[in-house]
C-alpha cells in the first residue's frame, strides 16, 4: 500500500515581504537622490556662505556708518554663528551626496563637466567653501597658517577649471564662448573674484591681484558676448531664468575683491557697485520674465539669494566709505531683502525637500 506524501505548505510571513519591499524602495530612493543631486545644488550653499558673510558683516560695527553703529551692536553674534553653522552642514552633506554620485554615477558627472551649462557649476563647491572660509568665526582660525593650508586645496580646483574653461573658449571650436555663453558662465568669473577676496584677507596680496585680474579680464568678455548673443542661441530654458540674477553678483563681488585689494571703496569699486544696482533694479522691474520660473519650487530659485547677498555686503562697503545717511538707509534695505528672500527660500526648501530630491532626474540643462 502507498503512503500518501505528506503536504508542506509553505507560508510566507507577510510582514517579511513588506519589509523587503521597504528595503528595495529605500535603496532605488537613495540612489534617485544620488543620481538627482548634480553640481547645481550647490548654489544653495553659495547662498548660505554668502548669507553667512552678510550676517558677519552686519555684527560687526565698523561696517556700518557711525550712526546706525547702535542699531546693529544689538544684533546677536549667535545668529551669525547658527547661519554658519547650517551653511556647513547643509555643505558637508551636499558633499557626501555629491561623491557618492561620483563613485556610483560617474557618467552623469562626466557629461555634466562636458556640458556647457553643467560645467560651471563645477565651480559652485569651491566657491562656497571660500565664502565659509571668509566668514568663519574668528575663534577657528586663530592661527594664520591653517586658513592657508585651507585656501590652498580651494583654489587650486579653481585655477584648473579656469585653464579647462577658458582655454576651451578661444581654442575650440565647438566650444567658442559666442556658442556657449549664458549667464551661468560668470560663475566662473565669480569663483576667481571670491578667491581673491579670501586671499587678500589671508595678506597674500599678490595671489590676489593674480586672480583678480584673471577674472575681471574673462569677465568684460563674457559681459559683452552675452550682451550681443544671438536670439535664440543657447536659451535659457523658463525655469532656469533665477540665473539671469547672476548680471548682479559678479560685479558685486568685483567690487569688494578691489575694495579688498585697493584698501578702500574708491572710484572703481563705486563704479562696479552702481553697475550692479543698475543690474538688479533692470531685473526687479521685469517680474513678467520670472513669471513661469515662479511657478513651481525648483533649485533654481536659491539663484536669487546669493546675488542679493552680494549686492547687500557691496552696499554696505559703500554705505561705510560715503557715510552718507542716504547710501546707510540703501544698504539697510538691501540687507532686509537679502534676509527676507534667504529665509523665504530656506524654508520653502525644508517644506518642499521630499519632492526636491526625489522627483525624476531631466535633462541637465532642463533642469538645473
Amino acid at each position: 500500500m502507498v503512503k500518501p506524501e505528506i503536504g508542506l505548505e509553505v507560508v510566507i510571513d507577510s510582514p517579511v515581504i513588506k519589509n523587503q519591499e521597504q528595503i528595495n524602495r529605500l535603496n532605488q530612493s537613495q540612489q534617485t537622490i544620488i543620481a538627482k543631486i548634480n553640481a547645481s545644488y550647490f548654489r544653495i550653499c553659495i547662498s548660505l556662505g554668502a548669507q553667512a558673510l552678510l550676517w558677519k558683516t552686519l555684527s560687526e560695527k565698523t561696517n556700518f556708518a557711525p550712526s546706525f553703529n547702535n542699531s546693529f551692536t544689538k544684533l546677536p553674534s549667535t545668529t551669525f554663528f547658527l547661519v554658519w553653522c547650517i551653511a556647513i552642514c547643509i555643505f558637508v552633506s551636499l558633499s557626501i551626496l555629491y561623491i557618492f554620485r561620483c563613485i556610483f554615477h560617474f557618467n552623469m558627472v562626466k557629461a555634466e563637466y562636458n556640458h556647457h551649462i553643467g560645467v560651471n557649476y563645477l565651480f559652485a563647491p569651491w566657491v562656497s567653501w571660500l565664502l565659509l572660509l571668509q566668514s568663519a568665526p574668528k575663534f577657528i582660525f586663530r592661527n594664520k597658517y591653517s586658513y592657508e593650508y585651507i585656501w590652498w586645496p580651494l583654489i587650486i580646483p579653481v585655477i584648473a577649471l579656469d585653464v579647462k574653461l577658458y582655454g576651451q573658449w578661444f581654442t575650440t571650436e565647438k566650444r567658442f564662448l559666442s556658442m556657449v555663453a549664458n549667464p551661468t558662465s560668470q560663475l566662473s568669473v565669480i569663483g576667481n573674484l571670491v578667491g581673491a577676496h579670501a586671499a587678500i584677507k589671508m595678506g597674500w596680496h599678490e595671489s590676489g591681484i593674480c586672480l583678480f585680474t584673471l577674472g575681471m579680464a574673462h569677465y568684460l568678455v563674457v559681459f559683452i558676448t552675452l550682451y550681443q548673443r544671438f536670439s535664440g542661441n543657447n536659451r535659457i530654458p523658463s525655469r532656469l531664468r533665477p540665473v539671469f540674477f547672476q548680471f548682479v553678483a559678479t560685479p558685486s563681488m568685483a567690487a569688494l575683491a578691489w575694495k579688498s585689494i585697493n584698501g578702500s571703496f574708491d572710484m572703481f569699486s563705486k563704479m562696479l557697485f552702481f553697475l550692479s544696482l543698475f543690474l538688479f533694479t533692470s531685473l526687479a522691474s521685469r517680474p513678467v520674465l520670472f513669471k513661469k520660473s515662479v511657478k513651481n519650487f525648483s533649485v533654481a530659485w536659491w539663484a536669487f539669494s546669493y546675488p542679493l547677498s552680494f549686492l547687500a555686503l557691496a552696499s554696505m562697503a559703500y554705505a561705510h566709505q560715503a557715510k552718507e545717511v542716504t547710501a546707510t538707509c540703501l544698504a539697510l534695505v538691501l540687507s532686509a531683502v537679502s534676509v527676507l528672500v534667504f529665509v523665504f527660500l530656506l524654508v520653502c526648501s525644508t517644506l518642499k525637500i521630499d519632492s526636491l530630491l526625489r522627483k525624476p532626474v531631466l535633462i541637465y540643462s532642463d533642469e538645473s
